[in-house]
């Protein structure tokens, strides 16, 4: 898969579909795959932080889960057209696993958000195999990786916060060797269980869910002039 490159941060082109499809093959072929959500934040942070590119780079699909990287593809005439976020591509991921069969493990948030996003899984794909979850708040790594390879598992998303979700999973990728697919999903159980509301429709079809998070939270106003700044940089690099 050719890839395009952003202040020196790998951005994978392929859409939902296409990575499922990549991945059925992968799978197939007995490979581990991991998922990383890229946006101008990370990619901020990224050249700041040489583990943290290290991190986003060598992962195996890094998706464009921002305007930024729309806006930066076509500063420079690359060839990402679409979005693709982190939360809808975990749901792309559950329907595919429930027609798959794959068994599914989820590793993170508050014991009530993760039991309730399950939940809402459940309802939403019926039949879906869920291997076993754990919150946020193991201390155990080794008894957590155990429970893991015990379950079953072929896929696991991790809800743990970046970059602290992406080291846990290059930290026991190796171990968890019947595990296929690593998606580190952030605050997607918190939409998942409803605890945390998503932007509105229109909202995410003009790739402005930035502005309603700052609207419902000013407080994020230094996070979001990343995106200035980001591309700034990528005008600069052209």
């Amino acid at each position: 898969m050719m890839k395009e490159s952003y202040l020196g941060v790998n951005v994978s082109p392929l859409s939902y579909e296409g990575i499922i499809e990549d991945l059925r093959q992968r799978i197939l072929n007995g490979d581990q795959s991991t998922i990383i959500a890229v946006n101008p934040e990370k990619v901020i942070a990224a050249e700041r932080d040489p583990q943290v590119k290290q991190l986003i780079n060598s992962s195996t699909y890094q998706i464009a889960d921002g305007i930024g990287i729309l806006l930066a593809a076509k500063i420079k005439g690359g060839n990402i057209t679409s979005r693709v976020t982190g939360v809808d591509m975990m749901a792309k991921l559950l329907e595919f696993a429930t027609a798959e069969k794959l068994p599914v493990y989820f590793y993170g948030a508050q014991e009530e958000v993760v039991t309730k996003a399950i939940s809402s899984i459940q309802e939403t794909n019926p039949g879906i195999l869920v291997a076993g979850y754990t919150n946020g708040f193991e201390k155990d790594e080794d008894a957590l990786v155990e429970r893991i390879n015990t379950s079953g598992a072929k896929l696991i998303f991790v809800a743990l916060g970046s970059p602290k979700q992406e080291l846990w999973i290059q930290r026991n990728m190796g171990r968890l060797q019947n595990v296929q697919v690593f998606q580190g999903v952030g605050g997607s159980f918190d939409v998942f269980s409803g605890t945390v509301k998503r932007a509105p429709l229109l909202f995410r079809k003009l790739g402005i869910e930035w502005l309603y998070r700052l609207i419902s939270s000013p407080s994020r106003i230094k996070r979001q002039m990343n995106l200035p700044i980001f591309l700034m940089k990528v005008l600069r690099s052209r």
